[in-house]
């Protein structure tokens, strides 16, 4: 259903580059599961198309952009900026996208080629943020900001950990404890 902007070429003989956080972490995998049962956000070259029409509705910096995408999903997908702003850059070389310099920040606006080029590909487009639409239904219905920020503190305490070097017996004991009583307290709740 979903896949990253992957670095293959593209349709106009470009590279796709880097990857974000992929979207429904840990959900499974279902079809298109990926590494670890992962699902992909963008098809290759998707996310050009998403981006045009961010820009497009307003003029965004490249944080903004990034921001205004985890919002669609609901918070359940967030693309890296090593993904966004080549892309942002790509679609300034393909003249579909203006740079105005704005003191250490940059705003991108949709040009008139950019424009057409959305129109000529409105159903994909209309396609690809309905999908964004059913992710963020999907993944995203009842999943608290709170539960989600906790989520993501344990993942980086537990590789902040891991980092450090080999659990001991103890140690996995310890871990695993934890993890086994926060599932208690989750099905109690």
């Amino acid at each position: 259903m979903f896949r990253h902007f992957r670095g293959h070429r593209h349709e106009h003989g470009h590279k796709g580059w880097g990857r974000g956080r992929s979207l429904g972490e840990g959900l499974g995998g279902g079809r298109h599961g990926g590494r670890g049962g992962r699902r992909r956000a963008f098809e290759q070259g998707d996310l050009r198309f998403v981006i045009l029409k961010l820009i497009a509705d307003q003029p965004r910096h490249g944080y903004d952009v990034i921001k205004a995408i985890e919002e669609t999903f609901g918070g359940t997908y967030s693309p890296s900026p090593g993904v966004v702003y080549p892309t942002l850059t790509l679609l300034e070389d393909q003249g579909f996208a203006t740079v105005t310099p704005e003191g250490a920040k940059k705003l991108y606006a949709v040009t008139p080629d950019g424009l057409a080029f959305l129109e000529a590909n409105k159903a994909t487009v209309d396609a690809l943020f309905t999908r964004m639409d059913e992710a963020r239904r999907t993944f995203g219905r009842g999943l608290a900001p709170e539960i989600r920020r906790a989520m993501q503190n344990f993942r980086t305490a537990f590789q902040l950990r891991l980092e450090r070097g080999p659990l001991t017996k103890d140690e996995v004991a310890t871990i695993a404890r934890a993890i086994d009583e926060a599932a208690a307290a989750v099905e109690r709740a």
